[in-house]
């Protein structure tokens, strides 16, 4: 099988609702996200003869995704009381609701799929929360 290989990243901040320790406090993260697609055969004719797809391509499908959890507070659904909410729209803060909570793992199988549904066949999906520490989803 060949595979490649692409990363975009993104700078948010988040809170691990319900979780003792640090993490039920705001912080912040500048995420990495690695995607690995594969293929057991590669494009036979046109320009991208010799390729599973144009690096360019998946590198901008990534990024497309990525960018939208770029400079937001990402929170999960549920996990914020309604004047909070209220309050920080009113101070024009991005915020950005998921269903999963935030976590790394909940992050790379989101990443994953959410590749999947742009016809890669994705071979893994990992998410740093910092250089040393990440977490990783194969389907």
């Amino acid at each position: 099988m060949y595979t490649l290989k692409t990363n975009a990243s993104f700078d948010s901040a988040h809170f691990l609702s319900g979780y003792e320790g640090k993490c039920s406090n705001i912080h912040g993260h500048r995420w990495k996200v690695e995607i690995e697609v594969g293929s057991e055969n590669l494009e036979v004719e046109g320009q991208n003869r010799g390729m599973i797809v144009d690096f360019s391509k998946l590198k901008e499908d990534l990024s497309n995704i990525v960018d939208y959890f770029d400079h937001c507070l990402i929170y999960e659904t549920g996990s914020l009381k309604d004047k909070t909410l209220e309050v920080l729209r009113e101070e024009n803060f991005r915020l950005v609701e998921v269903s999963f909570r935030p976590t790394a793992e909940k992050f790379s199988e989101y990443f994953y799929r959410e590749m999947s549904k742009k016809g890669y066949k994705v071979v893994l999906a990992t998410v740093y929360e910092t250089p040393n520490n990440c977490a990783s989803y194969t389907g």
